[in-house]
């Protein structure tokens, strides 16, 4: 039984209802399952359409991908072990957090924020041990852009139309509580809404209003991604986006803009 979101307004842009549903019938994805053919036949049976968006769990990404490491396999250097000893955490771990970083972006006692290869700010590097076999533990994808335009591209030619993906994952916020699904990755559609120059509706211009559109599709898709849910793509459909190759790289502030770095 498909699970489904119904907005009853218009989208932004017009148009009918935004709908969301979990796509059903993604197995468990093992290295090399071939993880867009997988979504792109579940996508045809249960009518996605051009214009639709699917959000799609990174942990299911990084394993197609063969992010997954075995921990009794991770040999800890000096820092790893140094970190551990401040940390309390696993050596091993550690080893891995530091491998998958640029640096270390602030610790406090278990806790540490980090920014990774890709840019992203997340704690622990975006590892997860979670959901995954005992001893094992996922990394991020390498290049989420490109994970996310090689699903886009096998959906796109099944459905005959321009779909749009984003991959998703689960980062806390500064200044906020709790988790909330964000866009590491993203295909077929512009990641931000500028609407520097558009007016409001009291005829003011607007100066500095940008919509980061990519997150706001991966926060709603999150409500039907639990932990525990199974169901790792959401569709997203009634909603407008503009055509465009999509990077990430346009969700992520430039040191030079960020006035907390």
């Amino acid at each position: 039984m498909l699970r489904r979101l119904e907005r009853r307004g218009p989208p932004r842009g017009g148009g009918c209802a935004l709908k969301l549903f979990a796509l059903e019938g993604i197995p468990e994805v093992m290295p090399g399952d071939g993880l867009p053919a997988l979504i792109a036949a579940a996508a045809v049976v249960q009518g996605v359409r051009s214009g639709d968006i699917l959000a799609v769990a990174q942990k299911v990404v990084s394993k197609d991908e063969g992010r997954i490491v075995v921990m009794a396999d991770v040999e800890p250097g000096p820092r790893a072990s140094s970190l551990a000893e401040l940390t309390g955490k696993d050596p091993r771990l550690c080893e891995l957090i530091l491998r998958e970083s640029m640096r270390i972006v602030r610790r406090r006692g278990a806790t540490l924020i980090c920014e990774t290869h890709q840019g992203f700010i997340c704690a622990n590097a975006g590892i997860d041990t979670s959901n995954t076999a005992h001893g094992t533990a996922v990394l991020l994808p390498v290049d989420s852009d490109r994970s996310a335009h090689r699903i886009q591209t096998a959906v796109s030619a099944a459905v005959g139309g321009r779909v749009g993906v984003i991959v998703t994952d689960t980062h806390g916020r500064a200044f906020r509580r709790g988790l909330v699904n964000v866009c590491l990755g993203i295909a077929g559609f512009e990641a931000v809404n500028d609407c520097r120059g558009d007016v409001d509706r009291e005829g003011r211009v607007l100066v500095a209003t940008e919509l980061a559109f990519g997150d706001e599709l991966a926060a709603a898709a999150g409500v039907l991604m639990g932990k525990a849910a199974g169901t790792p793509v959401v569709v997203i459909s009634g909603v407008v986006s503009t055509p465009a190759p999509g990077t990430v790289v346009d969700l992520l502030r430039r040191p030079e803009h960020d006035l907390f770095r």
